[in-house]
């Protein structure tokens, strides 16, 4: 009907079947940012925020994310994730969050990586709201998938 994966012929959305693509190596990497007040951004760095170490605590919120996407995400496969990596940046004005899935199946990890860079800055933004509400979450999207079908992309 309209050529998307997730929908059959009558339109309805169902789980795609994978079941004879090839198992192969898989690797996706998505991006965010949360940008803050100038005051914010300096207790996340210093580590001085009350509810505790807001990087480590984001860190793990994304990996666990990662974990859970299938549970999140209708439609979504769940994936045996072989790497979970959530790299965060501090400086002046915010946090940018880089997340990366790997996986060796039949299907791709595009939405694991991007669950988890979406958590992670869920997570900065409820660990420091008592110091800035205004903070904005923006800015995510996918960097680069390797494998699969349709082979390695990159923005």
């Amino acid at each position: 009907m309209t050529g998307l994966s997730h929908l059959d012929e009558s339109g309805a959305a169902h789980v795609v079947d994978v079941a004879g693509k090839p198992v192969t190596a898989r690797e996706a990497v998505a991006a965010g940012r949360i940008t803050m007040s100038r005051e914010a951004a300096a207790a996340i760095r210093a580590g001085s925020v009350k509810k505790g170490d807001v990087l480590a605590t984001a860190r793990i919120a994304g990996i666990m994310a990662a974990k859970q996407t299938a549970g999140l995400i209708p439609l979504c496969h769940p994936l045996p994730l072989t790497r979970v990596a959530v790299e965060l940046a501090p400086d002046e004005t915010g946090v940018t969050v880089t997340a990366t899935a790997a996986t060796e199946g039949k299907t791709g990890v595009e939405m694991e990586a991007l669950t988890a860079a979406s958590v992670a800055l869920l997570t900065l933004y409820d660990m420091a709201k008592a110091l800035d509400k205004a903070m904005i979450i923006g800015d995510i999207r996918l960097l680069s998938k390797k494998g699969g079908k349709s082979g390695d992309w990159s923005a």
